[in-house]
Formats: structure tokens, C-alpha cells, sequence
């Protein structure tokens, strides 16, 4: 078993801040992205609001878990941050198409390339 160089062990922490950082960034974006949608709308804005819920509460536990200091299990990190990737693109697809809300899916997909990154370096 070979140890990272002290490089490497900057770079995995460095990214897997960065990470969290971006989902922290989602999760406020998504949250209040999904409350200036009427609840009372259309079923596809409904579907936009639930999206954004649901993407806001992935992220925000996300976050949690890459900020916790015990050992986790890699292959565990590694299911959750895929997870929070397709959900964060998931909600850039449905908040493209709604008006106002080009910088929320932006951020979205922020912390979807954030979270490919973190994951490459798991590899």
C-alpha cells in the first residue's frame, strides 16, 4: 500500500472542499429557487418546485457528509456524491426551461462538475 504524497493528500482535501462549498452553494440556490414557484401552478411547475427541493436537500446532506471528520467508507461517498450529481442536473435541466432561474442551474451544474471532480480523485 503506497502513502499520497503530501500533494496528493492537499489536492483530495482541497477538491473535496471545494465540493462541499459548491453544494452548500446549490442547496441555498435550489432552496430558494423552488419557493418563488407557485405551489398552486401547473403540474410542470410543480414538478420544478419539488425538484428543487429535493436537489437542496441532496446537496445540503452531501455537504454534511464530505464536512464530517470521521472515517467514512469510500464506496459510500462515492454512491452519494453520483447521487448528487444526476440530481443536481436533473434540477438544471427543469429550472432551464423556467424563467429567472438561468443562475440557479448554473449553480446546479456548478456543483455537478464539483462533484465529478471530487469523484475522479477517489479513483
Amino acid at each position: 500500500m503506497t502513502t499520497p504524497t503530501s500533494q496528493q493528500l492537499y489536492r483530495f482535501l482541497e477538491d473535496r472542499f471545494a465540493c462541499a462549498q459548491a453544494c452548500t452553494e446549490c442547496a441555498r440556490a435550489c432552496a430558494v429557487r423552488a419557493s418563488l414557484v407557485d405551489p398552486d401552478g401547473t403540474d410542470r411547475q410543480e414538478r420544478v418546485r419539488r425538484l428543487g427541493i429535493m436537489c437542496a436537500e441532496v446537496c445540503d446532506s452531501t455537504c454534511r457528509v464530505l464536512c464530517e471528520e470521521t472515517r467514512q467508507d469510500e464506496d459510500e461517498i462515492r454512491i452519494r456524491l453520483e447521487w448528487c450529481r444526476s440530481t443536481c442536473l436533473e434540477c438544471a435541466h427543469a429550472f432551464d426551461d423556467q424563467p429567472g432561474a438561468e443562475q440557479a442551474a448554473v449553480t446546479c451544474r456548478t456543483c455537478a462538475e464539483a462533484c465529478s471532480e471530487f469523484l475522479q480523485s477517489l479513483m
